[in-house]
């Protein structure tokens, strides 16, 4: 439905943001996500925003904060925020270990999410 908008091709929001991006993760170039986000510059730059600040260093680590985030992307079949987190957890620190750990939870707590939604099984009224 859109192209992505290139860096060259950017009205000068978009360019900030991208620069803003390029800053903050050191990187050269930003990466499709946001180029495709950039068709609609208003929505770029509240996403950046936004993630910027909920993926910053808080009470939780940034690497757990990506592993987090690889969960639900897992758990939403979203190939490329996968891809994306896992890269970035990567550069964090995370192994090939943690990342198997890290599946056999996500695994794990999908199969017994749809047992208890199959089953309708109440909460404990310890757990209340």
């Amino acid at each position: 439905m859109f192209e992505p908008i290139e860096y060259a091709d950017a009205n000068d929001d978009v360019r900030a943001v991208f620069d803003a991006i390029k800053s903050t993760r050191d990187i050269p170039d930003v990466n499709n996500f946001w180029k495709y986000l950039a068709n609609d510059p208003a929505t770029l730059k509240r996403t950046w925003e936004s993630l910027a600040q909920v993926m910053a260093p808080g009470a939780l680590d940034p690497l757990v904060k990506e592993m987090i985030y690889i969960a639900i992307s897992m758990s939403n079949n979203c190939e490329y925020c996968i891809k994306s987190h896992s890269a970035s957890a990567r550069k964090q620190g995370m192994s090939d270990d943690m990342l198997k750990e890290l599946m056999a939870v996500v695994g794990m707590a999908n199969e017994t999410n749809a047992l208890v939604n199959a089953y309708r099984v109440e909460v404990d009224a310890a757990l209340r």
